[in-house]
């Protein structure tokens, strides 16, 4: 199966937070992506909703059980009880949990699983006995033993971090020693029963190398990179550029 792309609208819901008016449209753009073939919307809802606010997720839902019942929404965040309750509440397909500390600007790294894997294991319980899918989030620096560590948690899925990937688009050779690392947690995870997703810097340019690598990858979620492209080339096109560099055919 072809690599899935979910569209993160943090970026818009920032752009449209520099000022007191409804545009640009969350929901709007949502439409458009999805109508554009993306298999879902990714929210990473942070505790001073400096990016997406609570009050947009019930929109995000309402618009892919109305109009796109075929699609995903998957909520990112840290694990606090707040986060919990909100993703009860809003009953994504798929949780991301991640480690960030409340004022990072952006995720940076993954779960260190070795001292954080317990307290993760009654987190995804909770999440799935309320039939969410669970990935954590997880650097892709090919620690086998870290991957049977997220396996434990009775997680389904990790998001490999590609972050340092990512910033190696002026360093093709850098960039091949990262995308290995990278290869060899996917298989680390695969071998575990884990499904595995991708996300953090990923544009049209560097992702059919990590899908090549990794011909299983089920989901790579991106907005950033996403976002910057739809100013040049709007966002239906977009998507459509980035379903091709996940090796979809259109």
């Amino acid at each position: 199966m072809p690599t899935k792309l979910s569209v993160n609208i943090n970026a818009i819901a920032m752009l449209r937070n520099r000022r007191d008016l409804p545009w640009p449209s969350l929901e709007h753009l949502g439409r458009i992506a999805l109508q554009a073939g993306a298999s879902g919307l990714t929210v990473h809802p942070r505790p001073d909703q400096r990016h997406v606010r609570f009050s947009d997720l019930p929109v995000i839902r309402a618009l892919i059980d109305d109009e796109f019942p075929q699609a995903e929404f998957n909520i990112e965040g840290y694990p606090s009880e707040d986060f919990l309750e909100l993703c009860e509440r809003a009953e994504p397909e798929q949780v991301t949990l991640v480690p960030d500390d409340p004022a990072q600007a952006t995720s940076d790294h993954g779960f260190d699983f070795r001292a954080q894997g317990e307290m993760l294991k009654p987190i995804v319980a909770r999440l799935k006995a309320r039939g969410m899918r669970v990935s954590l989030f997880a650097d892709g620096d090919g620690d086998v033993e870290a991957v049977r560590l997220a396996k434990a948690t009775g997680a389904d899925r990790i998001e490999l971090y590609t972050g340092p990937y990512g910033g190696c688009f002026d360093h093709t050779e850098r960039a091949v020693g990262i995308i290995e690392k990278l290869g060899r947690t996917a298989d680390a995870a695969h071998a575990e029963g884990l499904g595995v997703n991708a996300g953090h810097d990923l544009t049209v340019a560097n992702l059919p190398a990590l899908v090549k690598r990794i011909p299983s990858l089920a989901e790579v979620s991106i907005g950033h990179g996403l976002t910057a492209d739809a100013l040049e080339f709007g966002m239906a096109e977009t998507v459509r550029r980035f379903r091709r560099a996940c090796g979809q055919e259109i």
